[in-house]
């Protein structure tokens, strides 16, 4: 079911680059720090992802975004207590936006992202952000959150976004 539901998110993505052949792609990588809820079971984040941005006015963009997020499990000692836990995964599915300033932008995503491991249901995607813009380059800094439940997964990011 997870895969089937990849492959059309990845149509739809593909096929909207013709109906809106005035847009950007933007191709991101990031690594994050876990933070709240998180930063007790994850000692790193790794993500990749893909956005898809249209004009809507001058220095405003809105779009889709697609993703990768792996979260790598921590494991400890405690006296004799000594324990493991599992990396686990998302891709996030969400609507981008944000505002291009001279040599900056703030944005944000707002989705839904889907557990990729066995008993991770996901959860509700959000991301702000704010970016330095190089040319096609750009230095963004972020917090994204995973509300799961009664709990989020949150972290403090900070990657590459190349335009394409």
């Amino acid at each position: 079911m997870k895969n089937s539901l990849l492959l059309a998110i990845a149509l739809v993505l593909l096929g909207s680059s013709s109906v809106f052949s005035q847009g950007e792609i933007k191709l991101g990588i990031n690594g994050g720090l876990p933070m709240g809820d998180a930063k007790d079971i994850s000692d790193f984040n790794a993500g990749a992802d893909i956005t898809y941005l249209f004009s809507l006015a001058d220095i405003v963009e809105v779009g889709a975004l697609a993703g990768y997020s792996h979260f790598f499990g921590k494991d400890g000692e405690e006296g004799d207590i000594s324990w493991e836990v599992d990396d686990f995964q998302f891709v996030p599915i969400a609507a981008s936006g944000r505002v291009n300033l001279p040599f900056f932008f703030i944005g944000a995503d707002l989705g839904y992202a889907i557990g990729v491991n066995d008993g991770n249901d996901g959860g509700v995607f959000y991301r702000p952000k704010v970016g330095i813009t190089l040319g096609n380059l750009g230095l963004v800094a972020s917090y994204s959150g995973i509300s799961i439940d009664e709990a989020t997964v949150s972290t403090l990011n900070i990657g590459l976004e190349f335009g394409l």
